[in-house]
């Protein structure tokens, strides 16, 4: 549960035999706390460096128990730390079927993040690099300076390389990143 920053859903209290009755005696002694649907949390743990993103990832979970969003765009940028960009809402991919209403702190992309483009991190899932950068050179809030800083950052960290980064613009069929993530890269290196 410390992993999770302290959060419990109510399938995984099910899971280690606590029935709907235990949960309500335990947010009448202050044990735990209702913070949403069928999610709680134990208030005696301290919050975690990435609170809000476990909680986001816990409300996205499928039936199964799955989490379905992935941190992506402008926070996956912040929490990778590449550029100085500073996102006013939590930016999350999410699957084309994901019917969940959105949190207001949100913003919600639908698109497929394939498995090799996927980083665990905790509880939660961040695009790779690379797949972060491409996103972020279609974000409407990233400008670019900040692209090009980030793009620097991760060539520099070795995080990403000029032939990833190229391979995407070129597999860019609707033209959306190419340009802003071709013009971010370094001298020399725009195809």
């Amino acid at each position: 549960m410390a992993r999770q920053g302290g959060y419990v859903t109510t399938s995984q209290a099910r899971d280690a035999g606590y029935g709907d009755s235990h949960l309500t005696y335990h947010r009448g002694t202050g044990q735990l706390e209702r913070v949403g649907h069928g999610l709680y949390r134990v208030p005696s743990i301290p919050l975690h460096e990435h609170d809000e993103l476990i909680r986001l990832a816990l409300w996205s979970r499928d039936r199964s128990g799955r989490p379905q969003a992935v941190v992506s765009h402008d926070t996956a940028l912040a929490l990778h730390g590449l550029s100085d960009v500073l996102p006013v809402a939590t930016h999350l991919t999410v699957p084309p079927r994901f019917r969940k209403p959105r949190p207001p702190t949100c913003v919600l992309h639908v698109g497929r993040v394939p498995r090799d483009e996927l980083r665990s991190w905790t509880v939660f899932s961040v695009t790779t690099p690379g797949r972060t950068l491409a996103d972020a050179s279609s974000s409407q809030t990233v400008t670019a300076e900040l692209l090009g800083q980030a793009v620097a950052q991760a060539l520099r960290e070795g995080l990403a390389t000029v032939e990833d980064l190229q391979r995407r613009c070129a597999a860019d069929r609707r033209g959306r990143l190419a340009p802003a993530l071709q013009a971010a890269l370094p001298s020399g290196h725009s195809q």
